[in-house]
């Protein structure tokens, strides 16, 4: 494959399972670090983490050398922020909070050039292009672009045949955090409603021959995704396992007592 290639894209069409990290610590240093632990793809997020183009540029640049490859979840469906995020060269998004066909449909057109959509044209500012080196990006760049919208509402679930049957939509994700909360389950996507939801939407999802994906920290459970056909899950969130690891230190020396601020590992 050559350098303007989606590997993850290519790697979900053809069926391979994506473990993934969640990356929100904001830091190209961390991202390397972790660049080369051997998770098939990272998840920049933009959504809840204090991120911006500089950041994430910065981790695009760290993750660049590894096998891993980078997704960028912007705070929004927002086709001037998908238009700085694609020049910098994220080819891999996803799209929070997508409630519709319609707007499944005006994601897509965002990641791509005229007259397919309406991406604006400025290869020779974009890293996206190495700076116009890349001689055919112009004319390959839409069929490299994967775009992954997020459900994690109850509307959402209910229009999820129609969006995921968008054409240039690769994938579904679907947000159990939200979901459980929209549910009236906050803080409980292990609860049984949200379970049975979320196991309907993978098949709805794969019914439509696209990609369905998740994050699921509980590792049992998300191995239950996977036995499902989910291809690609994050199994776990920088940040998480950062905290996680430093207070199970400091409580081993006696800093900690009892579970007095130790935060959860099952919630993101």
């Amino acid at each position: 494959m050559d350098q303007l290639t989606n590997k993850f894209k290519h790697a979900l069409k053809t069926g391979h399972p994506q473990i993934g990290l969640w990356l929100g610590l904001c830091s190209g240093y961390s991202a390397e670090l972790l660049a080369g632990t051997g998770f098939d793809w990272l998840l920049i997020d933009g959504e809840h983490a204090p991120n911006d183009i500089s950041t994430i540029l910065a981790q695009l640049q760290g993750i660049a050398p590894y096998p891993s490859q980078p997704v960028v979840r912007p705070a929004w469906n927002d086709p001037v922020i998908i238009k700085q995020l694609l020049d910098i060269g994220a080819q891999t998004l996803l799209l929070p909070m997508i409630q519709n066909a319609e707007q499944a449909r005006e994601a897509v057109r965002a990641t791509r050039y005229p007259p397919a959509g309406i991406r604006g044209v400025g290869s020779a500012l974009a890293r996206a292009s190495r700076w116009n080196r890349i001689p055919d990006y112009l004319s390959r760049a839409n069929d490299e672009m994967c775009v992954l919208v997020q459900v994690e509402t109850r509307e959402a679930l209910q229009n999820l045949p129609e969006i995921a049957a968008v054409e240039g939509v690769d994938g579904v994700f679907i947000g159990p955090a939200d979901l459980s909360a929209d549910m009236g389950h906050i803080g409980n996507p292990q609860h049984p409603e949200v379970q049975a939801a979320i196991v309907q939407a993978i098949g709805q999802i794969q019914s439509c021959d696209k990609a369905a994906g998740i994050l699921m920290t509980n590792v049992d459970i998300a191995e239950h995704y996977l036995n499902l056909g989910v291809l690609f899950v994050a199994v776990g969130v920088d940040t998480i396992l950062l905290s996680g690891a430093a207070n199970n230190l400091a409580k081993r020396f006696g800093k900690i007592k009892g579970e007095q601020n130790t935060p959860s590992s099952d919630t993101y």
